[in-house]
């Protein structure tokens, strides 16, 4: 394995979400009061980087940001969270993604509003060799069109593994990307899409082959199924917890899978840690409020009669 300055380094969507807690969710032309109301970090990249780095890894943040209050309040909660932000890189004009999220208390559902003006991804030339040899693990995510398939490259080239979070197809990119992901992680929604098969354990058996070292597809409160170089499809299920917000969980488990991988662990005790982390967080309200550390855990997973060593 690699040994670079960090565990894991993340490319991708970074966003600053305002989140607006209800009793439900309003009907057209309603009104309804609004509970309670909070600004945190948010992103696929930016959620999974600090779920890393709650859990012990050392994380880092490769992307472009600005000098707008939305770039300084990322900047802020990433090193709150010791998440390196050096890899930075600056544009007086870019942004991170800004999203209104609408939390339904009664069923800890929500409703992403979100704007992508100003965002913009690394270039090419900016992205280098120098850059990933200091990580252990690259994590990227559906966002990067231009650069994707560079940043695959050029971590492959140095024998750094690669997991990916991909919720949506944008365009050809995405597709041609996948094949080449070592640990892909993806929900049900998005694996359906692009196999046509209608059952999780299907869904991981056509996105998981002897060329990919792990593929995991996600179902909320059913649970995961996985698939390791193309063996047998496992099944593994989702804890019971009181489900206050499921904003980020599925940002949580990418991040605590890294976490768990960049340091050598086995693919099922990153299961295991990563279906405990989302499961705590969807406790708390927020994407990035309710993410546990190790300690909590380790201890909630040997209450659950999980308690295998990594």
């Amino acid at each position: 394995m690699n040994v670079g300055k960090w565990d894991v380094l993340g490319f991708g969507a970074v966003a600053v979400d305002d989140l607006i807690t209800v009793d439900q969710y309003p009907l057209p032309g309603s009104k309804i009061p609004v509970r309670h109301r909070q600004r945190q970090g948010g992103g696929l990249a930016g959620t999974a980087l600090v779920a890393a780095a709650r859990l012990g890894a050392t994380a880092a943040y490769c992307g472009v940001l600005g000098d707008d209050e939305l770039s300084r309040f990322t900047r802020r909660e990433f090193e709150r969270e010791g998440v390196d932000c050096t890899p930075v890189l600056y544009d007086p004009d870019a942004r991170p993604i800004h999203s209104l999220v609408i939390v339904d208390r009664s069923t800890g559902d929500r409703t992403i509003l979100f704007s992508t003006v100003g965002v913009r991804e690394p270039a090419l030339a900016e992205v280098t060799p120098e850059l990933l040899s200091r990580s252990r693990l690259v994590f990227v995510d559906h966002t990067l069109v231009e650069t994707g398939a560079h940043i695959v490259e050029l971590a492959h080239a140095q024998g750094i593994p690669v997991l990916g979070d991909f919720e949506a197809v944008r365009d050809r990119c995405v597709l041609a990307l996948l094949p080449r992901i070592d640990h892909l992680i993806v929900g049900t929604a998005f694996a359906a899409e692009v196999t046509g098969e209608r059952e999780p354990a299907a869904m991981a058996r056509a996105l998981g082959g002897p060329d990919r070292a792990c593929c995991v597809v996600t179902a909320g409160g059913q649970g995961c199924w996985y698939v390791e170089r193309g063996g047998q499809v496992h099944h593994f299920p989702a804890f019971r917890v009181e489900v206050v917000d499921t904003t980020g969980c599925g940002d949580v488990f990418h991040g605590a899978y890294a976490a768990c991988i960049a340091r050598g662990q086995s693919v099922r005790r990153a299961i295991a840690v990563a279906t405990a982390a989302a499961g705590l967080k969807a406790t708390q309200p927020g994407g990035r409020s309710g993410i546990p550390d190790l300690p909590t855990v380790e201890r909630f997973l040997r209450e659950q009669g999980h308690d295998e060593q990594p």
